[in-house]
């Protein structure tokens, strides 16, 4: 079976294909930019992106692909910028964020990823958090968007400064892969 990953994001696509490897589920990089959905919730945007892209790309009716939506919340900003992670890194930045949590003493967030897994009309989703902290500067330059800014738990490394391999043991996009990778494995041995 061929599984396409629907995103224009190639670090996206190169944490998935080295976690797909561990489960043996090899994906295909479809590099599509479809519109990015303002909703208060990273589910509906998964969910409907996913409706649309078929409404706009009627051939993929045909195809299995997912795609995944990731939100940065927090605790201290109520959430803030959540489902708009995307916008808000386009137009605040890391420097953005570190502005806003100056006084904040409260520096707890969580990584929130939802892949929308689409096969044969059906989209299943499936869900990764990640907790950690917002730190004081930015540290480290890998990685991508947050990364510089965020610390998992119990580490000593924010996301930027690992490498893919400590990274993928961590991420909440790695969670909500291995979710969707665990269940197409225990699939296809039925």
């Amino acid at each position: 079976m061929e599984i396409y990953f629907l995103t224009h994001n190639p670090s996206k696509y190169e944490e998935a294909s080295n976690l797909a490897d561990q489960f043996n589920v090899q994906i295909l990089w479809k590099n599509i930019e479809y519109e990015e959905l303002q909703e208060n919730s990273l589910e509906i945007i998964a969910t409907k992106s996913c409706e649309r892209i078929i409404e706009k790309n009627p051939e993929l009716q045909k195809f299995v692909f997912f795609l995944e939506d990731a939100g940065l919340f927090i605790n201290s900003l109520n959430g803030f910028p959540g489902p708009y992670s995307a916008y808000v890194f386009k137009t605040l930045g890391n420097e953005g964020i570190l502005n806003l949590m100056k006084n904040k003493g409260n520096r707890e967030a969580y990584f929130k990823s939802v892949v929308a897994f689409y096969s044969n009309e059906n989209i299943e989703l499936f869900n990764g958090v990640t907790e950690g902290i917002i730190t004081q500067a930015m540290q480290g330059d890998g990685g991508f968007g947050f990364d510089p800014i965020f610390k998992p738990n119990k580490c000593d490394q924010t996301f930027s400064e690992m490498t893919l391999a400590t990274k993928n043991l961590y991420s909440h996009r790695q969670k909500s892969l291995r979710e969707l990778f665990t269940s197409l494995t225990a699939f296809n041995k039925k």
